[in-house]
C-alpha cells in the first residue's frame, strides 16, 4: 500500500512511536482566560492515535501572549489545566503530548497582558494587525530586550517547560518559526542588535541556541524539541540568506540529543529545499510539515519517509477535521472537510464535533 510507511513504528533510543503521523500545532483560540479546560482535553484526547500531539502555541509568560484565548503555562491554574489535557491524552493513548512554547515577541500585544509593551530583539514594529475581543488593532512598537534581561527571558521558557512536564506532558517544542520571538532573533529584518546577539549569523542564532541549551538542561535533551521555518516571511519577518543561517543553527543543534527538529516546508520562500538541508545537517529525528506550500500529500510524505528524507509527518488541517486520521488513512476512507469558519474561537462546533469513521459507519448502518 502506498501509505504503509506512515504506519510503520518509529524507534530512536527510548523513544517508541506507533506510527509516523503527528498532530501539527494549531492555534484554535479556545482556551478561555488562557486556561485549558475540559473542551481542550477532549479535543486532544480525540486525536490521541497520533505519534505526537504537538499542542498549540502556548505562551510562557503573560507579556508573550500574541492572540486571544490562547493557553499559557506560567501560572498554577494554567498548569492544572494542562494536567487535565495530559491525563485525557494518556487515557486515550498512545500519543505523546508535546506542548509548544510560543513567545510572541513583537507580535504580542498589550491588550492581552495588562498593557505591557511587547519585547523583541529590536524595536522594529511589525506590519499588520491582530484580532482582539474588540476587533482588529495594529501591532505596536516593541521594546528591545536589554542584554541583561535575556537571562530572564530564557528563564520564562525554562519555567514553562518545567511546568509542562509537571503537568504530565512528554516534552516541549520551542517555537522558533513563523515570525515569533525566537524567529525574530534569527532574522535580519527584526534583529539589529550589536551586543553579540545579532550583527552576523553567529550572533543571530546565539539566543535560540542558548534557549535550547537552558531548556534541555532543565528538563532533558530528549524532552526538548524545536520548530523552524527557514525563510518563511509570515508576521513580517524577512531573512536574507536562510540557507546559511540554518546551516549554522543545525550545526549547533546537532550538539544536543533533542526529541526532534520540526521543519515547516518553506522551500518556496527560502529558495532551496529546506527539508533536504535539515536531513543532511541534523542527525536526529526530523518531523516535516508541508505548511502552506502543499508540495506533498500523504502519498508523497509516505514516499519521502520510505526514502529516509524525514521521519514523521506533522499534519494540521486534515487532523483538525479527522480526529481518527491514522485509522482513516489506513482504511483508505474519505476524509472530513475542514470548516474554515470555525478554525479560530468559538465552542465545540468545528472543534470536537468532527465525526470519526466508526461514528459515521454506526449512523449509516
Amino acid at each position: 500500500m502506498a501509505l504503509d510507511p506512515l504506519f510503520a513504528p518509529y524507534e530512536r533510543g527510548d523513544l517508541v512511536l506507533p506510527n509516523r503521523l503527528a498532530l501539527a500545532p494549531l492555534t484554535r483560540n479556545r482556551a478561555k482566560g488562557t486556561v485549558p479546560a475540559e473542551l481542550n482535553a477532549e479535543y486532544y484526547a480525540q486525536r490521541a492515535s497520533a505519534a505526537f500531539l504537538i499542542a498549540e502555541g502556548t505562551q510562557p509568560s503573560a507579556i508573550s501572549q500574541a492572540y486571544l484565548d490562547t493557553p499559557g503555562l506560567h501560572s498554577d491554574e494554567q498548569q492544572a489545566g494542562w494536567a487535565k489535557v495530559a491525563q485525557a491524552v494518556a487515557a486515550a493513548g498512545p500519543a505523546k503530548l508535546v506542548i509548544q512554547l510560543m513567545h510572541g515577541g513583537r507580535v504580542a500585544h498589550p491588550v492581552f497582558n495588562g498593557d505591557q509593551q511587547p519585547v523583541a530583539p529590536s524595536a522594529v514594529t511589525a506590519e499588520g494587525t491582530v484580532v482582539t475581543g474588540d476587533g482588529s488593532v495594529p501591532f505596536v512598537e516593541p521594546r528591545a530586550i536589554e542584554t541583561d534581561e535575556l537571562e530572564a527571558v530564557k528563564g520564562e521558557y525554562v519555567h514553562a517547560a518545567q511546568r509542562a512536564l509537571a503537568a504530565g506532558a512528554y516534552g516541549v517544542e520551542l517555537h522558533a518559526a513563523n515570525g515569533y520571538l525566537l524567529h525574530q532573533f534569527l532574522a535580519e529584518k527584526t534583529n539589529h542588535r550589536t551586543d553579540g546577539y545579532g550583527s552576523d549569523v553567529a550572533g543571530r542564532i546565539r539566543f535560540v541556541v542558548e534557549v535550547v541549551e537552558a531548556v534541555a538542561a532543565a528538563i532533558g535533551e530528549r524532552r526538548t524539541a524545536i520548530r523552524v521555518s527557514p525563510g518563511h516571511a509570515v508576521n513580517d519577518v524577512e531573512e536574507a540568506d536562510p540557507q546559511t543561517t540554518y546551516a549554522a543553527l543545525y550545526e549547533e543543534l546537532a550538539r544536543f540529543d533533542l526529541l526532534y527538529l520540526h521543519v515547516l516546508d518553506s522551500s518556496p520562500h527560502a529558495g532551496y529545499d529546506v527539508l533536504d538541508q535539515a536531513r543532511e545537517l541534523y542527525p536526529g529525528t526530523l518531523i516535516a510539515n508541508p505548511g502552506f506550500s502543499q508540495e506533498f500529500d500523504f502519498e508523497g510524505a509516505a514516499e519521502r519517509i520510505a526514502d529516509g528524507r524525514f521521519d514523521l509527518l506533522a499534519s494540521g488541517r486534515p487532523f483538525l477535521a479527522n480526529p481518527d486520521l491514522p485509522h482513516r488513512l489506513r482504511e483508505g476512507a474519505p476524509l472530513n472537510e475542514a470548516d474554515g469558519s470555525t478554525f479560530y474561537g468559538g465552542d465545540a462546533q468545528g472543534y470536537t464535533d468532527y465525526p470519526t469513521l466508526d461514528e459515521l459507519q454506526t449512523t449509516t448502518n
